[in-house]
Formats: structure tokens, C-alpha cells, sequence
């Protein structure tokens, strides 16, 4: 990598790192050391091809998305996170009322398999068409649609709030802008 390569590489990992550590954080289930790692291999992995690269951002999500199906797809023993009684945070209007929604929705999202959070990640978070994420996993529209419709009947169930129709005021629908949820 030359000298002005590698100061657009510098700057892009500036300006685009925050965006990008929120999407590694999403699929990690909310474990920021974790997702810390996932950021740093891709962002190794497009350091090597920088010049080469026409979309390095769509590069570096594909990377992201990738690596961690990967992770997922490792035999190792799964860490059980012990997540305790969720309060209800529903009906608030105020800032706590929506930082304490995050955090339901991040300890919901630990509690799926890799392969169900990455799902409404990609297809919520990132608003990407069920085509574009069964490309991007390797693996058919059917299944997208069917481990998407599972994850979030599981969201539901553990954070009731997500369910328009069960919380009080209408509740969070996903087709609407989940990712407010997450900022």
C-alpha cells in the first residue's frame, strides 16, 4: 500500500469505523469485545486488498457478515449468557425509556444463534432485500425468510415490547425503523 492509499484507508477507517463497530456489535449479540475482533479481521482483510477495492464499505460489511457465520459455524461449545428478568420498558417516551429499549433488544439479540441475529441485522438493521442476504450467507431466499420469521417470533417472545400488537401504544414493528432502536 503507497503512502496516499494508506492515508484514504486512514481516513476511511475514521469516518466509517463507528457505523461499522454498531452493525459488528449487532451481530455479536451485543458483546463489544467480540465484536472489537470481527471489526478488526475485516478491517485487515480490506487493508490488504485497499487499493484494489471499488465499494470498500459493502467489502467490509460482506467481511463482517462472513466472518461471523463462520464463527458461527465453528463446533465449539456455545457461551450461555444468563440474562436476568428483562424489565418493562414499555410506554416510555423519554431518552432512559429508549436507551433501556437497546438494551433489551442487544440482550435479546445475545440470546439468538448467530445465524438468527444475523439474519434481522442484515435484513432490518441494514435494510438489505432477502435476495442480497441469501447471497451474502450463501444460502436461499427460503431460508432467509424462514430463519428471519423465526428470530423475530423469538425477539418477540423475549422482549415483548418489538410485538405491536402485545405492548401498550403499539410496540416497535420491525418493517418500520428498527435501527432507530439501535443507534
Amino acid at each position: 500500500m503507497n503512502d496516499e492509499e494508506e492515508r484514504r484507508f486512514r481516513e476511511f477507517v475514521a469516518a466509517r469505523s463507528p457505523a461499522l463497530m454498531r452493525t459488528a456489535t449487532l451481530l455479536t449479540g451485543g458483546d463489544t469485545h467480540a465484536a472489537e475482533d470481527l471489526l478488526q479481521t475485516a478491517l485487515a482483510k480490506a487493508a490488504g486488498r485497499w487499493g484494489r477495492l471499488e465499494n470498500p464499505e459493502a467489502y467490509l460489511r460482506q467481511v463482517l457478515y462472513r466472518q461471523q457465520v463462520s464463527l458461527w459455524r465453528l463446533l465449539r461449545t456455545r457461551r450461555e449468557t444468563t440474562v436476568a428478568e428483562l424489565p418493562d420498558a414499555a410506554g416510555r417516551e423519554d431518552a432512559a425509556g429508549a436507551a433501556e429499549l437497546r438494551i433489551l433488544v442487544r440482550r435479546a439479540l445475545a440470546r439468538l444463534t448467530a445465524r438468527q441475529r444475523t439474519m434481522p441485522v442484515l435484513r432490518y438493521f441494514e435494510d438489505c432485500p432477502e435476495g442480497e442476504v441469501a447471497e451474502l450467507l450463501g444460502c436461499s431466499v427460503g431460508t432467509v425468510r424462514s430463519t428471519t420469521h423465526r428470530a423475530l417470533a423469538k425477539l418477540r417472545v423475549l422482549v415483548p415490547e418489538l410485538d405491536p400488537g402485545a405492548a401498550p401504544g403499539g410496540g416497535l414493528e420491525f418493517g418500520n425503523s428498527p435501527a432507530e432502536v439501535w443507534k
